[in-house]
């Protein structure tokens, strides 16, 4: 992306921060990559900023964690064919891009071995699958992040599931329309969206209220107007989300613009990310305490995903 930053130097001195803390970075083979809304959405000189945390490669990602692998929810164990994911009943989940357009340090997928399963016959072999099986609903698309797709691939790829005609749902996973908005307009799939025979549901990644903006606020109306069902999940994060006060208004903020808080995970235990865990105690607690500040369609699941369970593991 021409509109992304590709050096962590060069945001810390857009963001006016101490160079020293350059000292404390590290070079990783999960590189660092951010777009420029979401840096202008970060506190200038600020280096405790919750959306600085999420992007910054620190020297805690070299820990080796007891615990912590590089396939945290077991993508690799059902990976019947390449870029095709088979967990749950009744749905699968096509990887669609090797790319995204924000690395969140905490990535549960920044070990995955792209190379190997998102190219155009590995889409058409995944589509073939899906056709021949009855017992699907619903194809969910992930990555990778979907949307950092040119938009004429989102558009033949959306087609193309809406000509298998026991799929029923299209479900796509994003953080671009939070971290990227004006890449996520895309006017002519939306107005494919609006005539399309499928249910289409958007579930954006949003952790923390100041990532919403008003250029996000219009997108998502574009998208309610084209009768898209928008949900969030966010990730609980150690110094970033971690308190009732942030929830709440993350739950409050998302509502604002027409999204439903839909999950809260428990961290992926992905190698690299365990400076970033939160105590299963401490998230019930955190949950419970959420649960008096919100009326119940605004507190979403806590939940963890467990390798070979057939569903999330509520908490």
């Amino acid at each position: 992306m021409s509109d992304s930053v590709r050096s962590s130097a060069a945001l810390l001195q857009q963001l006016k921060l101490d160079q020293t803390l350059n000292d404390k970075l590290i070079d990783s083979e999960f590189p660092y990559k951010a777009p420029k809304h979401f840096i202008s959405q970060i506190q200038l000189a600020d280096s405790k900023d919750p959306l600085l945390k999420q992007i910054l490669p620190v020297e805690e990602e070299l820990r080796q964690t007891e615990g912590f692998s590089q396939d945290p929810v077991g993508d690799f164990k059902k990976n019947p064919q390449p870029s095709l994911l088979h967990k749950y009943h009744g749905r699968v989940l096509l990887i669609a891009s090797p790319k995204c357009d924000i690395h969140c340090r905490y990535c549960f997928r920044r070990h995955f071995p792209y190379e190997e399963h998102t190219n155009q016959r590995h889409w058409q072999e995944a589509l073939n699958t899906i056709a021949e099986d009855n017992s699907l609903h619903e194809v969910i698309l992930s990555g990778g992040d979907p949307m950092s797709l040119s938009e004429a691939a989102v558009l033949k790829l959306s087609q193309q599931i809406e000509a298998i005609a026991h799929i029923t749902t299209l479900r796509i996973h994003s953080r671009t329309p939070v971290v990227a908005p004006d890449k996520a307009i895309q006017n002519k799939w939306l107005d494919w969206a609006q005539q399309s025979r499928l249910n289409i549901v958007i579930v954006v990644h949003c952790n923390h209220a100041n990532e919403l903006s008003e250029q996000t606020k219009e997108l998502f109306a574009k998208y309610r107007q084209a009768g898209i069902t928008l949900l969030n999940q966010s990730v609980l994060l150690k110094g970033i989300n971690d308190s009732v006060e942030t929830l709440k208004n993350l739950s409050h903020k998302l509502f604002a613009q027409g999204i439903l808080p839909y999950y809260l995970h428990q961290l992926d235990k992905v190698q690299g990310a365990s400076h970033f865990e939160v105590s299963d105690q401490q998230a019930l607690a955190l949950h419970e305490k959420l649960r008096t500040k919100l009326p119940g369609y605004l507190v979403p699941k806590l939940v963890r995903e467990i390798s070979g369970e057939p569903y999330k593991t509520p908490l």
